[in-house]
């Protein structure tokens, strides 16, 4: 986490990881996002300028299950997830039209090629 926030510019505050089961991510993503499924990170941002704060929640099903599909090795699927997680809490935001979901997939890929993963979008890319 320290390397993604570095290379932001940022430093770590208070920052909590927490792995759920599938009925409590359904319940979360539910409660948070108004959406009836389990998803596979959720990331709530808390304020405290300068440092970084805040949670990020982990369907552990769901991430499993999303590797296995994907045909990737799950810890870089987890990876891919604590970077795209911790954007989130920078304040990237994909839901907010197209320009910002490619802004932050581009992030993404630079930052797991600098930490030795692959590309986490690579099926997409071809």
């Amino acid at each position: 986490m320290s390397t993604v926030l570095a290379l932001e510019g940022r430093r770590a505050g208070d920052i909590t990881l927490r792995f759920v089961k599938q009925r409590e991510g359904y319940r979360l993503n539910r409660l948070y996002r108004g959406q009836a499924y389990a998803t596979n990170v959720l990331s709530f941002p808390y304020p405290g300028e300068p440092r970084v704060n805040g949670d990020l929640v982990f369907c552990t099903a769901v991430i499993a299950r999303e590797a296995r599909a994907q045909g990737k090795k799950r810890l870089a699927h987890y990876a891919h997830l604590v970077v795209h997680g911790l954007l989130h809490l920078l304040g990237y935001d994909h839901e907010q039209g197209e320009a910002e979901a490619l802004h932050m997939e581009q992030r993404e890929r630079q930052i797991m090629m600098m930490l030795g993963f692959p590309n986490p979008y690579a099926d997409e890319d071809e």
